[in-house]
């Protein structure tokens, strides 16, 4: 089957512009991903869109798999090619040119300011991407008290979050959720 030119043209475009500000990782452009392949596009259901994700978390390798799964989804081989082409090039490209310009200026005023500046905005990315998962994971609140959890064990004990997960997988077998 011959895929539109239109449709791995649109694809990359997509995928390129979500490279250039996925500052964070894979993981702060993901609420962005899921309204562009849900919502605008329609290349998915929300459920479909968290599956892919959960898969790609699970799977060794890099969290930006999430666009190759997307890809794959929205038009096969073809599709999962030039979507991982998308998310990784223009990014790589971007970092290579950056960083012979950081190591220039990283003490002036500017590269100082961009520094302060570039964190809250990875943390408010990862954390509408923590939202998103939230919100199509917690369907009752059973599974939200088990998020809640997880949550402030994380942030307060150094407990590694594999023990959480490992029990709410064992609430899970005995029928509890």
């Amino acid at each position: 089957m011959r895929l539109p030119l239109e449709l791995l043209v649109g694809l990359f475009a997509q995928f390129a512009l979500l490279s250039l500000v996925a500052f964070g990782g894979a993981n702060s452009v993901v609420p962005e991903m899921q309204r562009l392949a849900v919502e605008s596009h329609h290349w998915m259901s929300d459920k479909e869109f968290t599956a892919l994700f959960a898969i790609s978390q699970s799977a060794p390798g890099p969290n930006l798999m999430i666009a190759t799964l997307v890809g794959w989804k929205v038009a096969g081989v073809g599709g999962a090619l030039v979507a991982t082409v998308a998310i990784c090039g223009p990014s790589c490209l971007l970092t290579y040119w950056a960083a012979k310009a950081w190591d220039r200026r990283r003490n002036s005023a500017w590269g100082r300011a961009i520094a302060s500046g570039l964190a809250p905005v990875t943390v408010g990315m990862v954390s509408a991407t923590a939202w998103l998962l939230l919100r199509a994971a917690d369907l009752n609140l059973r599974l939200g008290a088990i998020s809640a959890t997880t949550a402030i064990v994380a942030y307060f004990t150094r407990l590694n979050p594999l023990w959480c997960l490992a029990a709410a997988a064992g609430l899970g077998l005995s029928g509890f959720l």
